[in-house]
């Protein structure tokens, strides 16, 4: 009769799943700068992308230490128009 391991509970986690809910997150957050992004791509709200950059600077720090990329990559999309949009408009309009 020898010893057997205990069974794996339910609510145990790996690093798997942390990756997978950063990726999540990552894409939460992404969502949230695009859609503030849209809606300061109207005129006379472009300096609305000084506070969009940072906010998808975070989502993309999650999604960096995900192993996915989907997260990553929405919000390198959002940070890319955030910039051209400041560019365009000379940073405030």
């Amino acid at each position: 009769m020898g010893l057997k391991a205990p069974p794996r509970l339910a609510f145990a986690r790996d690093s798997t799943h942390v990756e997978e809910m950063l990726n999540i997150l990552s894409i939460c957050v992404g969502l949230i700068a695009l859609v503030f992004g849209v809606v300061a791509f109207l005129p006379l709200l472009g300096w609305a992308y000084w506070a969009i950059i940072p906010v998808a600077l975070v989502g993309l720090a999650l999604g960096a230490m995900s192993d996915r990329t989907s997260g990553r990559n929405l919000n390198l999309v959002v940070i890319i128009i955030g910039i051209v949009r400041l560019m365009i408009g000379g940073g405030i309009i």
